[in-house]
């Protein structure tokens, strides 16, 4: 049996996907390519990959697309890495909002892409087999809420939708895959960014933040999402899931 990594290259430039798959097949990785998200697809439904390399500006159907796709479905928990001809800040931040686990721009030596996949992949490793993301559920019930995941609405009591950004569902995910299990920030930045805190990285202060206002969870005396200080977040409700109506 093949225990190589499997890498899934999409992108529409034919040089381009043809360097990328020979570096990392003579860096022992086996590897497949699509020019588009059909092509994207044909290859999944054949294997799933131990990581994807997405081009952002695919014609038709763009990566940002085809990744908010991937995070919506069964390949959602496979990172992603995506390229783009543009370096600027906030398409780093919209690919990463969309799901992508890490961010490289066009020129880039294939060397330090080979070097992000390795650290994409290890950051994916790290965390211990009962960490992983749970199989999606149809509603997920907590406190007054309801999640509907096929949909992805948050609903409260009185079924009144609340919006979530795709970093706010993500974490809200996590937490409810994980009740009552103390996460630290690495552990919630590895599963919904796959990638790990630096010393002065406090995204996840802000989006635990975020996701209290939506829930309308009181920071000091929170019903839902308590802080441990020096450890990390718990989700402190119960949680029950349900294949039946909301």
């Amino acid at each position: 049996m093949d225990t190589s990594d499997y890498v899934l290259i999409v992108d529409d430039d034919r040089g381009i996907r043809e360097l990328i798959a020979t570096y990392l097949e003579k860096n022992g990785m086996r590897t497949a390519v699509a020019a588009n998200g059909r092509q994207m697809r044909a290859e999944l439904e054949q294997g799933v990959p131990d990581l994807i390399v997405l081009d952002l500006m695919l014609p038709g159907e763009d990566g940002l697309t085809l990744c908010r796709e991937l995070r919506a479905g069964k390949f959602r928990t496979v990172p992603v890495l995506m390229l783009t001809a543009r370096g600027e800040e906030t398409d780093r931040i919209i690919g990463l909002e969309m799901g992508a686990d890490d961010y490289l721009a066009k020129p880039f030596a294939v060397r330090e892409l080979l070097a992000r996949i390795k650290a994409v992949l290890r950051r994916a490793r790290m965390l211990p087999p009962n960490m992983q993301l749970a199989e999606a559920a149809e509603i997920i019930r907590f406190g007054d809420w309801r999640l509907d995941t096929t949909a992805r609405h948050l609903l409260d009591a009185d079924g009144v939708m609340v919006a979530l950004s795709g970093a706010e569902y993500r974490l809200l995910r996590v937490f409810l895959d994980h009740p009552q299990r103390v996460l630290t920030r690495d552990q919630l930045l590895n599963l919904t960014q796959g990638r790990q805190a630096d010393q002065f990285d406090r995204s996840i202060d802000l989006l635990v933040s975020r996701l209290r206002q939506r829930l309308r969870d009181e920071a000091r005396e929170p019903r839902y999402i308590k802080t441990l200080r020096s450890e990390g977040y718990v989700f402190s409700s119960s949680v029950t899931l349900s294949g039946g109506e909301a």
